[in-house]
């Protein structure tokens, strides 16, 4: 009996989606870069649950003489911080070029979430599909607000806490439950 393959894995472009997410440009402006991709690793981790993806956050450390590192946050979403001299660019066209080797029978479809014009149709060219950054944007708070309809994610602050404290106690143990690969 064949094994169900998952819904999809998601790849993102982690600073792209930062400039494109106003909410997130404010965090940055206010607070800082890091606690902009604490609040989308945050977001992240919960649409990510929600949906039933696989995700990778990718950000650039091309400038920084630093080896690749990959910090796993639970069993759907880790954040890669690529190697020196290596963009978040170069990163996604090699993931999306041994895609269809590796994960062909693992997960359904690849998903690469960039507005970077150039990654869509290398995205495209390697059989992904591609969500621009409005559009993961949508995808996240509707999401998240189809779980909690009084969840404002427009209104999110990197000072807030994590939305999942928001959450009702039932959503709270579903993500429980899907972070442990139950």
């Amino acid at each position: 009996m064949a094994s169900e393959k998952l819904p999809g894995f998601l790849l993102v472009d982690g600073y792209n989606i930062i400039g494109f997410w106003q909410d997130l440009k404010l965090i940055k402006h206010h607070h800082g870069l890091d606690a902009a991709r604490r609040e989308l690793v945050e977001h992240m981790i919960n649409y990510t649950a929600l949906r039933g993806y696989r995700t990778q956050v990718v950000f650039d450390a091309h400038y920084q003489d630093t080896p690749v590192r990959e910090e796993p946050y639970n069993n759907f979403l880790s954040v890669l911080y690529t190697g020196y001299k290596q963009s978040a660019d170069s990163y996604i066209e090699k993931f999306c070029a041994n895609f269809q080797r590796q994960h062909i029978y693992t997960y359904e479809r690849l998903i690469v979430a960039t507005s970077d014009r150039a990654q869509q149709l290398t995205a495209l060219g390697y059989g992904a599909h591609w969500l621009s950054a409005p559009n993961l944007v949508k995808e996240v708070c509707s999401t998240i607000k189809t779980m909690k309809p009084k969840q404002q994610c427009k209104k999110s602050q990197a000072s807030r806490g994590m939305l999942f404290h928001g959450l009702d106690h039932k959503t709270q143990q579903k993500l429980q439950q899907l972070r442990r690969g139950k």
